[in-house]
């Protein structure tokens, strides 16, 4: 089977991927922290607590299977989260991570978000790398909300174009 990035393609969330995002997001979180309550909230529930708010999931496919997703949450102000982002094991470093994030900015310019914002674990140092690379920032601890999570303790955004121009 042809896994290389190449062969990946991204669509959006559809009836019947629940379990693949679920199950795609566990192996990950469980393999290095704990699945939270809040993670099982979503993850159960990924129509009721993700797309029927306001907020999309794309799934990255390759060879007929499910090898990737992320979200965008729906967060006040023309902004979304970035959460739930999960490539298989199996299939790291193929860049697949990065064309699913390439994919979800690109779906939030299309919405007409000003602002993205994400949250993810010092340890996570590939996925940080990542998320630098593509245009997010670290938030200064002065504007760091509480989390959700127990995990998270970095926390960055990405200013889109039109979210660039309301600060000048």
């Amino acid at each position: 089977m042809d896994t290389t990035p190449d062969a990946v393609f991204i669509r959006p969330f559809r009836p019947g991927d629940e379990k693949a995002f679920r199950e795609l997001n566990e192996a990950w979180i469980a393999a290095l922290f704990t699945i939270e309550d809040k993670d099982r909230e979503v993850l159960d529930h990924p129509v009721e607590e993700i797309l029927n708010p306001g907020g999309h999931i794309l799934m990255a496919l390759s060879g007929g299977r499910a090898v990737g997703c992320g979200a965008l949450l729906a967060m006040p102000g023309c902004a979304y989260e970035v959460a739930k982002m999960a490539v298989d094991e199996t299939l790291r470093g193929q860049g697949i991570g990065r064309k699913l994030l390439m994919a979800l900015i690109e779906h939030a310019k299309q919405l007409g978000a000003t602002r993205l914002f994400l949250e993810t674990n010092h340890r996570l140092v590939n996925a940080i790398h990542l998320y630098e690379s593509c245009g997010f920032v670290h938030l200064p601890a002065d504007r760091v909300k509480p989390s959700p999570y127990v995990r998270s303790d970095v926390s960055m955004e990405m200013l889109l174009p039109s979210g660039e121009a309301l600060l000048r």
